[in-house]
């Protein structure tokens, strides 16, 4: 037992059997007894079932238990008395003999590291091709707040990439330091980053949580000159790290296996250098087919994108827009957008063809957006692109007319989908979707938090949360007439999931006496959610317990699934108020992942990070 497990216990057997005292108005206390921690009923009746009957519980019945009743695999008797020993504190002691009484059996149970709710090792297959896995994705990896005013840094990358994530989007600009690249949100009052610190931070932190690709998704808008700068950036900072794509990659990528440490680029490749005569208007032209996610999110009504690379790639207020040399043969390039650059970046046409062509075999996916209509993009079967991007609308959009084919694309290449721009405070959307028609990268703003977001963290917990999850066979296979999954079609029932909540503890550990209410202990109740395909969606919650830091409410709730593979169970613990109700912590559970049995669940805060104390005891069981 840890020196913090130690001072806790001690500070909760200073409480046993005392009480809670609150003041009000300021002229007397009001006394509420602390409970007792025990065991529920049910354990109490499990731990009798193993030990039949009698008082102690020794090696040989707990491992029957783990067997049987968890359904536990690869225990040895070994293991289990390196458990028993750890519950009991026996590391120090002289004591020889390993048994369980009820209140043991109990402790281990509120154990999550041993006894958590879902698995906590790799165990998917990793050797399929990188599109068959739905990919832990950013969105605006480097912003610290709101999309138009908070901060750019390397801090939310690091903090994203220690979570697990995979997939890390940074906006490259020009600006005047000595790289000449700013990472920021363009057109907005963002502050910018060097593109050199979000380097260096991923370089870093890139395997720290997960061994698996990190993949960069670039949203460029440079100059061809500027992107010569990114590669030798990009290469001397990744060195052997970074990933070059290979001839093979054309038919498929590689498997996240492959591809462990490596640093994998995405975006869309520069044009082809296009000879003209007249040299000057060709410096002064900028990148016109460089695209941004807000473009894309303004036209996802529209299926027809036939303006969509009519924009300039450098910000508005420095935008060259058609310059004619003839008309002004003595502008300069510094003069034309705004003293972003000096006139010592304009080099002949046969450096500029190279270094489109340094930056382009850098790119190891090559990505697009629908510029003739989202389903002409979805229907292309020669296509060279291997990422599609589609915005929130934009993918529901196609979701209502033609799932099939957004269900045929992602067999064979990638699909990201990232929040509209409407969403300046950082929300995210509802994920579920997306990952129904195999959508890989649903790209969140991980400096927000919400329902969706911890959906996101829910199902990236998947899989030893190394940030990727393989997709269910049905969202892979195509039948002999080419049919494929129909996340519209109406399908019966796989298996049903029974939860019981047994009880709530840790508040009083990590939260002040009066955080919930002034005047007495809190109110607690706690709501179940089914997340999924539609048919699967479902609600439920628990008697309100009053007075109690302890609440006790033995309640279990039934949820029929029609496809579990994409089922997310989600728990949110509330405070009852008569204004409105507190938040007390919130779990997200990939069911595809829940191990079965007597589980200990841990709650989190809004921003998804794990209370130091708080819990619920659960039991999850299929039939």
């Amino acid at each position: 037992m840890s020196h913090n497990d130690e001072k806790k216990d001690r500070r909760r057997k200073n409480v046993m059997g005392s009480y809670n005292y609150y003041k009000m108005f300021g002229c007397f206390n009001r006394k509420f007894k602390i409970n007792d921690l025990g065991p529920p009923r049910d354990v109490i009746d499990v731990f009798n079932l193993y030990t039949k009957g009698e008082s102690e519980m020794s090696p040989d019945n707990f491992l029957r238990f783990l067997v049987e009743f968890q359904r536990e695999e690869g225990y040895t008797i070994g293991d289990v008395e390196r458990v028993m020993d750890r519950v009991l504190n026996l590391s120090r002691s002289h004591l020889t003999r390993y048994v369980f009484t009820v209140n043991d059996f109990f402790q281990y149970l509120l154990l999550d590291d041993v006894n958590g709710p879902i698995k906590t090792q790799v165990h998917h297959d990793m050797t399929a091709p990188l599109q068959h896995y739905f990919i832990y994705t950013g969105h605006n990896s480097y912003l610290t707040g709101n999309q138009l005013s908070s901060d750019s840094s390397e801090v939310p990358i690091i903090k994203a990439l220690e979570r697990g994530v995979r997939g890390i989007e940074l906006d490259i600009w020009p600006n005047n330091s000595k790289d000449g690249i700013h990472v920021l949100h363009g057109r907005t009052l963002t502050t910018p980053v060097t593109l050199h610190k979000c380097l260096k931070s991923i370089k870093e932190h890139a395997f720290v949580k997960s061994p698996y690709p990190v993949i960069i998704t670039l949203e460029d808008h440079l100059t061809p000159t500027l992107q010569a700068k990114v590669a030798e950036m990009v290469t001397s900072t990744f060195g052997d790290m970074l990933y070059y794509p290979k001839e093979s990659d054309k038919d498929a990528l590689p498997s996240p296996d492959a591809l462990k440490h490596q640093i994998i680029l995405s975006t869309k490749p520069p044009k082809e250098y296009l000879q003209s005569k007249n040299a000057g208007k060709e410096h002064a032209s900028v990148d016109k087919d460089s695209s941004s996610d807000e473009l894309e999110d303004r036209r996802s009504n529209s299926d027809q994108d036939d303006d969509y690379d009519r924009r300039c790639s450098v910000s508005d207020r420095y935008c060259a827009n058609e310059v004619s040399t003839s008309t002004r043969p003595t502008q300069q390039l510094s003069d034309l957008l705004g003293g972003y650059y000096d006139d010592d970046d304009i080099e002949d046409e046969k450096y500029e063809h190279k270094t489109h062509l340094e930056y382009k075999h850098l790119i190891a996916i090559h990505a697009s957006k629908p510029k003739n209509g989202t389903r002409k993009a979805l229907r292309d079967e020669h296509r060279k692109a291997k990422r599609l991007s589609l915005s929130e609308q934009a993918l529901q959009r196609a979701a209502n007319l033609y799932a099939l084919d957004i269900v045929r694309f992602t067999q064979r290449y990638i699909l990201r989908v990232f929040p509209k721009g409407t969403r300046v405070t950082s929300t995210n959307f509802r994920p579920l979707t997306a990952w129904m028609h195999g959508a890989q990268m649903v790209a969140f703003n991980m400096q927000g938090y919400g329902r969706s977001l911890w959906m996101m963290h829910g199902m990236f917990r998947s899989n030893g949360a190394c940030g990727y999850v393989r997709k269910p066979d049905f969202l892979l296979k195509t039948g002999p007439n080419g049919e494929v999954f129909d996340p519209k079609a109406t399908l019966p029932v796989k298996k049903t999931l029974k939860v019981k909540v047994y009880m709530g503890d840790g508040w009083r550990l990590d939260f002040s006496q009066t955080h919930f209410d002034a005047f007495s202990p809190p109110d607690f109740y706690t709501k179940i959610y089914m997340a999924g395909v539609p048919a699967d969606v479902a609600k439920k919650r628990t008697k309100v317990i009053g007075d109690d830091w302890t609440p006790v409410w033995n309640e279990e709730f039934t949820f029929p699934l029609r496809v579990p593979e994409l089922a997310l169970l989600e728990i949110v613990v509330q405070e009852y108020d008569v204004d409105k109700d507190d938040f007390a912590g919130q779990a997200c559970l990939p069911v595809s992942e829940l191990r079965p049995g007597i589980r200990v669940v841990p709650l989190h805060n809004k921003k998804g990070e794990k209370f130091k104390s708080v819990k619920l005891l659960m039991r999850f069981l299929f039939v």
